[in-house]
């Protein structure tokens, strides 16, 4: 490939333009338009890479953001590093279409975001960074993004994941989603990374496989979380992901902390030295705006406010819903209110915990982000494009555990060694759902958001994270009429609920016959799910890595589920 230069660029053609020299961040400001001129910028005085690669992110059908971050030398801390950025129509970086200049400053610890403009509908680019030091400019690895479609009935492809624990294993499912042509864009439902210390969740593995968590300690400051958004993107496999398409993202809870919530986190103890939620939630969130390709709430929103709304011809509408630091209410969790209970106990505790989970002020979106959804899903339909995605962090669907006293043998309910999936097997008898960090636990939510979908005449498509295990589920709301489609989708890493029940072969199966909605369910494994969508049918095809824990792996396709349209409505889910 050819190097980025300033004489290329400028022999190119004296109409590309690109973004002024400035010190401020493009997004926040109107974009300043120059006819390209020589870079009389002075070189940064020390060293400089580009160890974490490159991304894009948020494409409409005329703008993506770009992304990097480079590297500065100790020797000159907080000094700003000039970096100039071309952007191509193809893979030899031989037809420019913009070039811009750039400072890379400290206060955004050294990342470089770009909202590119004025781009065309449904085109891959290509792009790259570079570095201008006293050595020489340093050039950074290519990219390649995509914009979106304006209109047209043309088929779009996902990569749907969620749930990246650095030290549970190896990053195999970012490179298969690399090696995958034609994706219009990368969904990451949350997860992206994780809080915990080197003794944590997921450190045991780390230590046995040397891929331990960076800082050492449970992540709390800005430094914290910069450091670990670091550690991540030196993974070869991820930065190759990033590098491939476009991703859409939003965050569950472990960007910021475990089970957070608007007010607090489950794990984050002030009386431990954590300090104040709301410092340590606005760290999470600065330091996931600087390292991840999102586009920054619009001024007058919350920072945390990550809500936004993606076209994609007139196949579908993608709605990034966020779920924990704007308006979730407080944590309801089975352990806090049965756990250590006698048996006999717990059926009285339980239903009182019901009578607050059903309470119908409890809020998982806040009611400004509730009205938006339900105008974002008018507005979809009324443009007719055909699906309104939903991309979303928590299971949908109603479920419950299968009755384990009666499905599981006297041999496999010896075999549970865990004091959870010990308490789960009489527990399960209740019939409650066993999941309240999900939208059954906040039932009156998920009623309004289905009584949105049925104004707007919407024909849903969730996409969810967070359980570390794939899910085909029909949903349908409280009188029985069917509202969407859900596909979950298994974790890169983060191990499911299939390697804690042991020697249960058939619990997913178990799954699908205790719950009406739950067409499929795989509780084992890592993965990812690729969704197509077309005019005419939604399909979710999931794919398995072998052990991540493994270096090695291969690769097989476990399932496909697919919806038809069916006109202002869409069928049940059925094999595909």
């Amino acid at each position: 490939m050819g190097k980025l230069t300033r004489r290329g660029l400028l022999g190119a053609s004296s109409s590309i333009l690109g973004l002024a020299a400035c010190n401020r961040d493009p997004l926040l400001e109107p974009e300043a338009r120059i006819t390209v001129s020589p870079d009389d910028r002075a070189a940064y005085p020390g060293t400089a890479n580009f160890i974490h690669g490159v991304a894009s992110g948020d494409p409409l059908p005329d703008s993506v953001i770009i992304w990097t971050r480079v590297t500065p030398d100790a020797a000159y801390p907080g000094t700003p590093i000039p970096i100039s950025f071309g952007v191509f129509e193809d893979e030899a970086l031989e037809k420019p279409v913009r070039y811009g200049q750039y400072y890379a400053m400290a206060d955004r610890d050294y990342t470089v975001k770009v909202n590119l403009t004025d781009l065309e509908p449904d085109k891959v680019y290509y792009f790259r960074f570079v570095a201008k030091v006293t050595s020489g400019d340093v050039s950074s690895p290519t990219g390649r993004t995509k914009t979106a479609a304006a209109s047209g009935d043309k088929p779009v492809k996902f990569a749907v994941i969620s749930c990246s624990n650095f030290p549970f294993g190896y990053f195999h499912v970012y490179r298969d989603i690399a090696e995958t042509p034609d994706l219009d864009a990368v969904i990451h439902l949350g997860d992206y990374l994780y809080e915990y210390g080197i003794d944590g969740y997921g450190g045991d593995v780390g230590q046995t496989i040397d891929r331990n968590h960076e800082p050492p300690l449970e992540i709390i400051t800005l430094d914290d979380y910069r450091t670990r958004h670091a550690q991540y993107k030196t993974d070869p496999d991820l930065q190759a992901a990033h590098a491939a398409a476009p991703w859409l993202c939003t965050w569950d809870d472990h960007e910021s902390t475990n089970n957070s919530y608007r007010s607090g986190a489950e794990n984050h103890n002030p009386e431990a030295g954590e300090g104040n939620w709301t410092d340590r939630k606005q760290a999470a969130v600065q330091a996931y705006l600087e390292w991840m390709p999102v586009r920054d709430p619009e001024v007058g929103k919350a920072r945390e406010a990550l809500y936004r709304r993606f076209d994609f011809g007139d196949v579908a509408s993608v709605m990034c819903l966020e779920t924990r630091l704007t308006g979730r209410s407080d944590e309801i969790s089975w352990f806090t209110e049965i756990g250590g209970l006698e048996a006999s106990q717990v059926p009285l505790a339980a239903a009182g915990t019901m009578v607050k989970v059903q309470n119908p002020e409890r809020t998982m979106l806040g009611a400004a982000q509730e009205t938006w959804l339900a105008e974002q899903l008018k507005d979809s339909t009324e443009k007719n494009k055909s699906w309104q995605v939903l991309a979303n962090q928590i299971v949908m669907a109603r479920v419950r555990p299968p009755n384990f006293t009666q499905t599981l043998t006297d041999a496999q309910k010896a075999a549970q060694d865990i004091g959870y999936i010990q308490q789960l097997i009489p527990f399960s008898q209740l019939g409650l759902p066993f999941n309240l960090d999900a939208w059954d636990g906040f039932p009156a939510a998920r009623d309004r958001l289905y009584a949105s979908a049925e104004e707007a005449g919407a024909r849903l498509v969730t996409l969810t994270g967070d359980t570390h295990t794939a899910w085909a589920n029909t949903l349908v709301d409280a009188t029985g009429e069917r509202r969407g489609v859900e596909f979950g989708c298994t974790s890169v890493t983060s191990p499911g609920l299939g390697l804690y029940i042991k020697e249960v072969p058939d619990l997913g199966q178990q799954f699908v016959d205790a719950n009406p909605e739950v067409d499929f369910y795989d509780p084992f494994g890592n993965g990812w799910t690729l969704v197509t969508l077309t005019k005419d049918e939604a399909r979710a095809d999931y794919r398995k890595i072998t052990d991540v824990t493994q270096e090695t792996y291969t690769v097989s396709d476990v399932a496909a589920f697919a919806s038809q349209r069916d006109g202002d409505s869409l069928t049940a889910l059925s094999p595909a």
